[in-house]
């Protein structure tokens, strides 16, 4: 049995980039600005999607805990979904020390091109339990229609 010999960094992989990540932020902050009153907060993240696909329809759920519908939109531009919107940050209370800061406050967007042309007339959005669901049925002009072929002669 063969081992490959690596070195042990005490980070788990999901978290390798994490110390660089933190950096690059920190420097985006120093360029553009934050809004972040001083505290190390990101201010852009992008919340998770999935994008699922039917033969009928798109189906993206997106993960936006702890908002209200009237925190975010959503929008159809040339054949891409924007979903953008800013999750405030909580006033800290007094005589707290934080020790670990780890949860996501200020401005997000997602554009998620979709691969087919869509109906965009048709485009449902539904947002429960902090997950949007977002229902985009193809458009059914666009949709494959296999010809028959006939035998000449």
């Amino acid at each position: 049995m063969t081992r490959t010999l690596v070195p042990w960094t005490g980070m788990a992989p999901d978290r390798v980039f994490d110390t660089l990540r933190r950096e690059m932020n920190e420097l985006m902050e120093q360029f553009f600005g934050s809004e972040s009153n001083g505290h190390h907060a990101m201010t852009w993240y992008a919340p998770r999607v999935n994008l699922a696909e039917t033969d009928k329809e798109f189906e993206l759920t997106v993960d936006l805990p702890g908002l209200d519908p009237e925190d975010f939109q959503v929008e159809l531009k040339e054949g891409q979904l924007w979903i953008s919107g800013e999750r405030k940050e909580e006033k800290e209370e007094k005589g707290k020390t934080y020790h670990r800061v780890e949860r996501q406050y200020g401005r997000f967007q997602r554009v998620i091109p979709l691969p087919a042309a869509v109906d965009a007339d048709k485009i449902e959005a539904e947002y429960r339990n902090g997950v949007l669901r977002i229902t985009v049925p193809k458009d059914e002009a666009a949709q494959p229609k296999r010809i028959s072929v006939k035998k000449a002669g």
